[in-house]
């Protein structure tokens, strides 16, 4: 059986991924909140801003997902061949 590789990020960069995520939302919200406008502009603004963050969150999830099962039936094909090279050795 083959060793598996996890991989993992390390914990300064996950705290740097969360940080600028959370301040990009704080720096986008304190704009939204003292941009010139009326109230219908302001909350026009900020509804899209969190579909952006929504959307953004979905690509990135499902690009993952795609990756994630391509990795797996590249590792089922792999494993199918191993058999049969290993069975026409034989």
């Amino acid at each position: 059986m083959e060793n598996v590789e996890l991989q993992s990020n390390t914990a300064g960069w996950l705290l740097f991924v969360k940080l600028s995520f959370v301040i990009s939302l704080l720096a986008m919200g304190a704009a939204i909140l003292f941009m010139p406008g009326d109230f219908m502009l302001k909350g026009y603004m900020a509804l899209n801003s969190l579909f952006i963050v929504s959307s953004t969150i979905m690509v990135s999830k499902t690009m993952r997902d795609e990756h994630e099962g391509k990795k797996i039936i590249n590792k089922i094909s792999e494993a199918k061949t191993n058999k049969i090279l290993k069975e026409y050795a034989e």
